[in-house]
């Protein structure tokens, strides 16, 4: 490597003159022709071992029984094929290999799931076996706390148990309603003062902030927004944990860091532990000053020493909180109002329903959202045209299983295209469009019962912070709309919404939209 940089620095340098004589110059020919003369056999025998490469690796790959899938290259497999948008392109290769497709991404074995029936086997009839995580090695050691990334075992399940009886639980949520509450007032408030100014209105910023601030209630009681706004750094760490990274698809090399994916996401998690440092420093002086309990989330993981909880299981617990979990929250309410304003008889339809029922210019109650079919199945074809994962997080065989006839041999990793399964037209008349009547008259669960619509995920591994989401989501959206009337900048209306997508591990809108809020 050394040998290489210096080369590369010599022919780059404008001072640099080989000195050539006349002797040189004429035994110059004759040496070319001996170096050619050597290195002939030796370029022979390499093409010969890379093409004797790649028929075995064909070979081996057609007799391990693996589902059917695109013919790999050598050394790169298929990776030529992924693009800048793998879940489009991974749901155009499904058309061909059909809804259960292997393919080689490097030197990864992986799986490709696009069919309600095959996420089921995965997800449900062999959860067990899938139950662990691949995961990315951009997310360095903060994987080894992340109930996310966490493989299937005790220290999972502990977290896990943690996370569900003491933030998302029924009772702990229905306790915290009036937060909610508050959180939502404010956010028409700040929303209001922005009309009367004339601005438009960020919906994603908005709502981030909204939910930013409840969570900060949830776990901290206390607002951090008012020095702090992590949107950009929880944008960057999904799209980091999102990307082509070859550290992923050569294993052999992720030591390495060539695109320098780890050290990136490792300054985006610095950011935010500094942050959480300094709750959980004071919250342990106050501690040690008898000062009252608060019983929020923080107080409830510091009790905790069973789940094996210390200050980095807390940091990592609560970036992932606030990365993973505000940016769906935001995400969906970006893509729903593109959606809403994009189809202004949908978007009447859903105003009408709320003035009848809840009555204008009112908040809306999360115990009112059952008394809105229209609203939920707004929600629902957003999720369908937009899930918030749309190739989910991806699992990892854990021992070698036989899946609808196929073998998926241990540590293939095993991606769910839930986008795929939203555009299947086998599944969704006219799926490109948007039409949220077709919930109207079709029952759909949301929370991993029914397959055609799994946004959060579904099995062991579901999304632990569903429940919040699917609150939050409806009420910010219900009451956005029952307070006030919605339009586009006249240059966006002209020249319609951008609904270009940047990948990640979310799918987030390239343009982020602005809209003009007018007061009912």
């Amino acid at each position: 490597m050394h040998m290489l940089q210096r080369l590369a620095t010599s022919v780059e340098c404008p001072h640099f003159t080989p000195r050539v004589t006349a002797r040189t110059a004429a035994a110059s020919p004759e040496k070319a022709l001996a170096m050619v003369a050597v290195l002939l056999p030796w370029l022979a025998w390499l093409l010969v071992s890379l093409l004797s490469i790649y028929v075995l690796d064909l070979l081996i790959h057609s007799r391990r029984g693996l589902p059917p899938g695109p013919r790999p290259l050598p050394l790169i497999g298929n990776l030529h094929l992924l693009g800048k948008q793998p879940h489009r392109t991974l749901a155009r290769l499904a058309k061909t290999h059909g809804p259960l497709m292997s393919l080689r991404l490097g030197a990864v074995t992986t799986v490709v799931v696009s069919s309600p029936d095959a996420a089921r086997e995965f997800l449900q009839k062999h959860d067990a076996a899938f139950a662990s995580r691949s995961v990315p090695d951009a997310t360095g050691e903060h994987a080894k706390n992340s109930v996310p990334w966490l493989p299937n075992g005790p220290r999972w399940r502990a977290l896990r148990r943690t996370m569900a009886a003491e933030l998302f639980a029924p009772h702990r949520l229905d306790a915290l309603r009036d937060v909610r509450r508050e959180k939502v007032r404010e956010l028409v408030d700040h929303v209001g003062r922005l009309a009367r100014g004339g601005a438009a209105v960020d919906v994603g910023q908005v709502a981030f902030t909204t939910g930013l601030n409840l969570l900060s209630r949830m776990i901290f009681s206390r607002d951090l927004i008012t020095g702090f706004d992590c949107r950009g750094e929880s944008k960057e760490i999904m799209e980091v944990a999102g990307m082509a990274n070859v550290s992923d698809f050569f294993p052999a090399v992720a030591a390495v860091d060539l695109q320098g994916a780890r050290r990136r996401m490792a300054r985006l998690f610095s950011r935010l532990h500094r942050v959480f440092d300094v709750e959980i420093a004071q919250r342990l002086r106050g501690r040690d000053a008898s000062e009252p309990r608060k019983n929020d989330f923080l107080d409830v993981l510091l009790d905790n020493s069973k789940a094996g909880i210390d200050r980095d299981t807390l940091l990592s617990l609560f970036t992932d909180l606030y990365a993973a979990g505000m940016n769906n929250i935001s995400n969906t309410m970006e893509w729903v109002m593109s959606e809403l304003l994009q189809n202004p008889l949908v978007m009447s339809k859903a105003c009408d329903e709320l003035s009848r029922v809840i009555g204008e210019r009112r908040n809306i109650e999360e115990s009112e959202i059952s008394k809105l079919p229209h609203l939920q199945a707004v929600v629902k074809e957003t999720f369908r045209l937009h899930p918030p994962a749309p190739l989910l997080l991806p699992r990892q065989a854990d021992t070698t299983t036989t899946v609808m006839g196929y073998t998926i041999p241990k540590g293939a990793r095993v991606h769910v295209n839930i986008w795929a399964m939203g555009r299947d037209e086998n599944i969704w008349p006219e799926p490109e469009k948007f039409m949220p009547e077709r919930f109207l008259d079709r029952a759909v669960d949301i929370r991993g019962g029914d397959f055609e619509l799994i946004p959060f995920g579904s099995g062991r591994r579901i999304c632990p912070g569903m429940t919040l989401a699917i609150r939050m989501v409806h009420s910010v959206l219900a009451s956005l709309l029952n307070q006030y009337k919605w339009s586009l900048p006249d240059e966006v209306q002209r020249n319609g919404i951008d609904m270009s997508e940047k990948f990640g591990v979310n799918v987030t809108k390239v343009v982020p939209l602005c809209a003009i809020a007018t007061p009912i």
